[in-house]
C-alpha cells in the first residue's frame, strides 16, 4: 500500500512550471533554448522596493508577523484598493499570503465541501482546477471560444450554474490568453450573478496594471452589487517584478477572510516579514516604472502578434494585457504534419527549433499554444524566427 495519499492522484503537476523546469535542463546541457513558458516579468525589482527590504532587516525586522500580514501592509493594501478602485475595506477584510496561489488555495480549502462546484472559464490559469479538487470540490470547466474572445459569456455562466456551485473564477487580464472584460461585460455577467445569490466570485486581478491600447481594467467587486460575495485577489509579484518575494493579497467577506487566516495559521503561518515590508513600499511608493514597463511589454506584444499571423497555419488573437498571447496552432495538426495534437506540435518545436511554449490542452483548450512575451526582444525575435522556419518547414 503507498504512502502517498488518494487526494494527489486527483491532481498533476503545474505544466508551466515544467516547461520552464526542462528548458533549464537543456540549457544547463548546452543547448540554446529560448524559454518563452514562465510567466515572471524579466525586468528587475525597482530599487526603492529592494533598498526597504534592506532597511527592514538591517532594523531588525526580522521576526514572525501577524498570520495574515503586518497591520502595515493590511493598510497599504486598504489604500491601494479605495485609490485605484474605488473600493472600501477594513483591515479584518484583507488577508496576506505567500503568494498570490496561496491567497487561492486558501480560500477554496476554506470554503468548499465536497462536491460543490467551481466555474472555470476555459482558457484558464493551469493551477485553479487543481487546487479545487485538492479541496475537494469539482471543477466546472465552460469553453470560451476564440470567436467569443476567450471570454465567458452570461449565457453560458446562465447554464453553468447549478444548485451545487459555490465560486465562479474570473481573471482579467486574463493568463494564458490575455484577454481582458471590459465593464458591460463584466456588469453583464454580474446580473446573471446577482439573481443567484449562493454564487461567489473569485476574482483574480493579479494581471490589473499590465494592459494595452487604453483597455480600461474594472474588478467585479467595484461595478456590481457583488462586492459582499466578492473575493479580490491581487499582488505585487507581476506589475511590481516581485515573483520571488512571493507576496500576495485579497478583500472580501469577514467571514471568508477569517476562515483563511485559520488555514494559514495552521500551514505556512506569516509570509516573510522583509518581503511585506518591500511590499508596503511597492504599494505606497513610486507607480511610473509600472507604465513605462507596460509600453516596454506592448512593443513586445505587437511585434510577437505581427509575427505570428504572418506565419502560415497560426492565427493570433491581440490581447487587452498581460504578458501572454494564445495563438491557434489548429491549421498545423493534420495528417501532412503528423500532428494531431497541440502538444505534439509544442514537443516538435522544442525538439527541432529549441523553441519552449506551453500546450492550450494545458490550459483547458486544444489546439493552441501560450507564449510569454515577458523576455527580450532579441530573445523574441530569434524564437519568432525559429518558429517560422519550424512551421514553414512542415508544408
Amino acid at each position: 500500500m503507498s504512502i502517498i495519499s488518494n487526494s494527489l492522484k486527483r491532481i498533476k503537476p503545474s505544466p508551466t512550471i515544467a516547461v520552464t523546469q526542462k528548458a533549464r535542463e537543456l540549457r544547463a546541457a548546452g543547448k540554446d533554448v529560448i524559454g518563452l513558458g514562465a510567466g515572471e516579468p524579466d525586468f528587475d525589482t525597482p530599487d526603492n522596493i529592494k533598498n526597504a527590504a534592506i532597511k527592514a532587516i538591517k532594523s531588525g525586522d526580522t521576526k514572525y508577523t501577524a498570520v495574515d500580514g503586518t497591520p502595515t501592509l493590511k493598510k497599504a493594501i486598504v489604500d491601494k484598493f479605495k485609490r485605484e478602485n474605488k473600493l472600501n475595506y477594513s483591515t479584518n477584510q484583507i488577508t496576506v499570503g505567500t503568494g498570490g496561489k496561496q491567497v487561492l488555495y486558501n480560500a477554496f480549502m476554506a470554503t468548499l465541501n465536497k462536491g460543490d462546484e467551481v466555474i472555470i472559464p476555459a482558457p484558464y490559469w493551469v493551477s485553479y482546477p487543481d487546487m479545487v479538487l485538492l479541496a475537494g470540490g469539482k471543477p466546472k470547466i465552460i469553453k470560451c471560444t476564440e470567436e467569443e474572445g476567450f471570454k465567458l459569456t452570461p449565457k453560458k455562466l446562465k447554464k453553468a450554474i447549478s444548485k451545487k456551485t459555490k465560486w465562479l473564477i474570473l481573471n482579467s487580464p486574463s493568463n494564458p490568453t490575455g484577454a481582458g472584460y471590459s465593464k458591460k461585460e463584466i456588469q453583464d455577467l454580474a446580473k446573471v450573478l446577482v439573481r443567484n445569490k449562493k454564487v461567489y466570485v473569485l476574482s483574480d486581478d493579479i494581471y490589473e496594471h499590465i494592459r494595452y491600447d487604453n483597455f480600461n481594467f474594472f474588478t467585479i467587486a467595484q461595478i456590481s452589487k457583488l462586492k459582499d460575495r466578492t473575493l479580490t485577489m491581487n499582488g505585487v509579484s507581476k506589475s511590481y517584478a516581485m515573483t520571488g518575494w512571493r507576496i500576495g493579497y485579497a478583500a472580501g467577506p469577514k467571514d471568508i477572510i477569517k476562515a483563511i487566516g485559520k488555514i494559514q495559521s495552521q500551514s505556512t503561518s506569516n509570509p516573510s516579514s522583509i518581503s511585506q515590508a518591500a511590499a508596503v513600499e511597492a504599494l505606497n511608493g513610486n507607480q511610473g516604472f509600472i507604465q513605462k514597463r507596460s509600453k516596454a511589454f506592448k512593443e513586445r506584444r505587437d511585434f510577437v502578434v505581427k509575427s505570428l499571423n504572418n506565419i502560415k497555419g497560426i492565427k493570433c488573437l491581440t490581447p487587452n494585457g498581460a504578458f501572454y498571447v494564445f495563438p491557434s496552432c489548429k491549421g498545423l495538426l493534420n495528417k501532412k504534419t503528423k500532428f494531431k495534437t497541440d502538444t505534439d506540435f509544442v514537443k516538435k518545436l522544442l525538439e527541432k527549433e529549441n523553441v519552449a511554449v506551453v500546450q492550450g490542452s494545458a490550459f483547458g483548450l486544444d489546439g493552441f499554444f501560450r507564449i510569454s512575451y515577458a523576455t527580450s526582444m532579441k530573445n523574441l525575435k530569434k524564437a519568432m524566427e525559429r518558429i517560422k522556419s519550424f512551421c514553414e518547414g512542415l508544408s
